[in-house]
């Protein structure tokens, strides 16, 4: 038995649910979770999470049911991605000397609480490769800096094993031109509150502002600075007793939580971007 994720999104309009079914019915599957949301019944746009299995050949056969997927699709004008649950996604990871949030990834993972391949990990600091080696991931040394990205060996290294980029706080801010020739999500922690605080020493800055609450953020990374649509947030109140010491070291544990949520979620296939956002099923 072959088990799939349907993520199907589109603007908004009758029938979808019950034609999405249907071919999932002529194929001879059985649904076992369907999430739905619309921005608005009235000419909005529609969001689908369905996941289903299939027992009987030859389709199940994902080739197959992609080919019928688009049929469906283009009754909609609907974009439409299909997994097989059964196949984890290659996770590359990049992070520079701060290993919080490395440790937290490595820690799920050998767990088995994230349900992926590490096929490699980049850092510019060399001290993590005996961290790294320790749980058999090949670990690659790049000395890079602000004067020099060296952005062609890391494309060299992630463009080829890698489905997806994790910047575990890697402190170097990757150029458009890289995000664009590697043209694949690429998922980042903040260490502040988006869309407050952007850029350097956020922590810093919520200090001066006698904040409450602080937090961190994982979103998807594009051309601007800290400007990607948000998958995960993770707050604590803090008060004015709270100094900047504290500030930060309440700050990696938010750091550690809204990066695994998010991993989690992406891993699982609960998310689909819509423009600027995300919608989390």
């Amino acid at each position: 038995m072959k088990t799939y994720i349907l993520l199907f999104q589109c603007n908004d309009q009758r029938g979808i649910v019950a034609r999405v079914s249907d071919f999932i019915f002529k194929s001879g599957g059985n649904i076992v979770t369907l999430d739905q949301y619309s921005s608005n019944p009235e000419g909005g746009h529609f969001f689908m999470r369905v996941e289903f299995t299939l027992k009987r050949p030859p389709f199940n056969d994902k080739n197959t049911l992609e080919r019928k997927l688009s049929l469906v699709a283009g009754i909609f004008r609907a974009k439409s991605a299909l997994y097989d649950k059964d196949m984890p996604l290659n996770m590359g990871i990049l992070v520079s000397k701060p290993d919080h949030c490395l440790a937290e990834i490595l820690y799920l993972y050998k767990r088995g609480e994230l349900a992926v391949n590490i096929p490699f990990i980049i850092s510019n600091f060399a001290g993590h490769k005996e961290l790294v080696l320790q749980h058999k991931i090949p670990f690659y040394f790049v000395p890079s800096n602000s004067k020099d990205r060296k952005e062609k060996e890391l494309l060299r290294i992630s463009g080829i094993s890698a489905d997806f980029l994790v910047l575990a706080r890697y402190m170097l801010v990757l150029s458009p031109a890289f995000i664009k020739t590697y043209a694949r999500d690429i998922i980042n922690i903040h260490h502040g509150f988006l869309p407050s605080f952007k850029g350097k020493n956020p922590y810093q800055q919520a200090f001066d502002k006698g904040v409450k609450i602080i937090g961190a953020t994982s979103h998807f990374v594009n051309e601007k600075l800290d400007a990607g649509p948000i998958i995960s947030q993770a707050v604590e109140q803090v008060s004015h007793k709270d100094d900047l010491r504290s500030l930060m070291l309440k700050g990696r544990n938010l750091e550690k939580r809204a990066l695994s949520d998010a991993l989690r979620a992406y891993i699982e296939h609960r998310v689909i971007r819509f423009k600027s956002k995300t919608v989390i099923f």
